[in-house]
């Protein structure tokens, strides 16, 4: 059901093992990114809480007459940096895992190592407002491209095929504390804020434009060296 839904590959995980995707609208946007966790007795989708009832809700829709169910666990919670799998996306995120409520999660170690790396999580990456190449899904095995088809493949596949990606999230470091939503050299426009923690930024930018204007002032911009394209 999810390895038909999802931009990721599912259906070859072992127990124990986990994948990272996001379920897309027909337009091919993110509505909303998760972790795919494979246990003992039952597939663990490990989501944004805020958004965790209106994903449960899409997915039942899709579900149709499947006998299987979709429903909330309150009795567990996701850990991060004490959990039990390597977050798939990135090493330097460390260990990652579900667990029984009331383990101990470190959050702020995880979004500092986050902001450093430039990979976004649910709140920068929002619902209905990215594509998976933007949020750069397609270069740590978000999205798998030799599959078939799951929502919003066609326009997945047809940006990666023709290269049209104009825009990614990379991180950035201010100067200063002064927040701003947008990025601008002189009139050109190049980019948004999507999340700042402090002077470091995770931001959505236009690769061609900043590779037109060149330097920016009051911010440093740069491609992590794990963004291969």
């Amino acid at each position: 059901f999810l390895h038909n839904i999802l931009t990721c590959s599912v259906e070859n995980l072992n127990q124990g093992e986990m994948a990272y995707g996001a379920l897309l609208s027909p337009q091919g946007k993110i509505l909303h990114d998760m972790f795919v966790h494979l246990t003992e007795d039952a597939v663990l989708i490990d989501c944004d809480q805020a958004s965790r009832d209106d994903l449960i809700t899409k997915l039942k829709l899709y579900r149709l007459r499947a006998k299987f169910e979709i429903a909330p666990r309150g009795d567990l919670e996701v850990v991060v940096g004490a959990g039990t799998v390597h977050d798939p996306r990135h090493a330097g995120l460390g260990l990652r895992g579900v667990l029984a409520q009331g383990s101990h999660a470190t959050g702020k170690a995880y979004d500092d190592a986050r902001y450093n790396l430039g990979i976004a999580d649910s709140l920068e990456i929002g619902n209905g407002k990215l594509f998976p190449h933007e949020a750069n899904l397609d270069q740590f095995a978000g999205i798998d491209f030799k599959k078939g088809c799951y929502i919003g493949q066609e326009v997945v596949s047809r940006m990666q095929h023709r290269g049209t990606v104009r825009s990614r999230i990379l991180p950035a470091v201010f100067e200063n504390d002064q927040h701003t939503d947008e990025i601008r050299i002189d009139d050109t426009l190049i980019g948004e804020i999507l999340g700042r923690r402090g002077k470091a930024a995770l931001v959505l930018i236009r690769m061609d434009r900043l590779a037109e204007v060149g330097a920016t002032p009051g911010i440093t911009i740069a491609k992590p060296d794990w963004i291969k394209i």
